[in-house]
């Protein structure tokens, strides 16, 4: 089995690079992918220590890209980390959602729950802070028993302290992982909220732009959707990918590899993502397809 999808200390996550990929290697993993939010910062630790673990140790990002409805997070892999244009969007993406921190944090005090800044910090890793760093101080401090109640009542879109952010279009999230050398992929696409013709458009509308894959094989997935987005997958002549969105203690109820316990993504996804890499696979609108 393969897990092409899991966030470390350097965005979400609860553990180290290094501890993902001992994890990883007990779990009898073939492939690994490091994929934190908005930054690069913990790929050169991640693939080390895969490495030494005898892991396919695989760099990664996951940006979440700007869409009328739902959330859309296009995964990038084998990024060129140190990529100039790469680098700059993902800073970028960082200084909105410090920017959106604050603002969260006025709203909860309005709604009389104080959590400082510090206090969320404590809870982030070595780079980026996040909603769900602020959901652990919300649980610390008694305002919510666990973290998915902080979000359902609180910090989900739509709810009393949602603050939005700057996010990259759809189409500048699949170029810069594409000129920076790697691999775009349509993240878990139920939380698009569209129906199939609507994600046919859409994923036909990123081909253009260079989208290489889709990810079929999610925790949240069910037999029925992953069918059909391996379907879609081939029709539209894409990979297909597939991992757990595994953040440890954050949400403890997904394990690594396995998801909810069903998850199985094939070693060949982990094959034929790396040839994609290693061909340079150009964006429909060049080839003509």
């Amino acid at each position: 089995m393969v897990d092409l999808h899991t966030h470390s200390t350097f965005s979400d996550g609860s553990h180290t690079p290094e501890e993902l990929a001992g994890m990883a290697k007990r779990a009898g993993l073939y492939a690994l992918a490091l994929t934190d939010h908005d930054t690069t910062a913990g790929l050169e630790r991640f693939t080390a220590a895969c490495a030494e673990q005898g892991i396919k140790g695989i760099p990664g990002v996951e940006i979440s890209a700007d869409v009328s409805r739902g959330t859309m997070h296009i995964l990038g892999y084998y990024v060129s980390a140190d990529y100039p244009g790469l680098c700059v969007a993902l800073e970028r993406i960082r200084e909105g959602r410090s920017d959106r921190n604050g603002k969260i944090l006025e709203k909860l005090a309005s709604l009389g729950m104080s959590v400082s800044m510090d206090e969320v910090s404590r809870y982030a890793g070595d780079e980026v802070v996040g909603r769900p760093h602020v959901a652990r101080a919300m649980v610390e401090k008694g305002y919510v028993r666990s973290c998915e109640e902080a979000f359902d009542k609180y910090l989900a879109k739509g709810r009393p302290a949602y603050v939005d952010r700057f996010r990259l279009s759809s189409s500048d999230s699949v170029r810069i992982i594409r000129d920076a050398g790697g691999v775009a992929v349509l993240a878990h696409p139920f939380t698009l909220e569209l129906d199939n013709g609507g994600l046919r458009r859409i994923v036909a509308e990123l081909r253009e732009f260079g989208l290489q894959g889709i990810e079929a094989y999610y925790s949240e997935h069910s037999q029925d959707q992953t069918r059909r987005y391996v379907a879609l997958a081939r029709e539209m002549g894409l990979l297909t990918t597939g991992g757990s969105d595994f953040h440890g203690g954050i949400n403890p109820a997904v394990k690594l590899g396995i998801g909810f316990g069903n998850l199985c993504v094939p070693d060949r996804v982990a094959d034929d993502l790396l040839a994609a890499a290693g061909m340079g696979f150009k964006p429909a609108r060049q080839t003509g397809a």
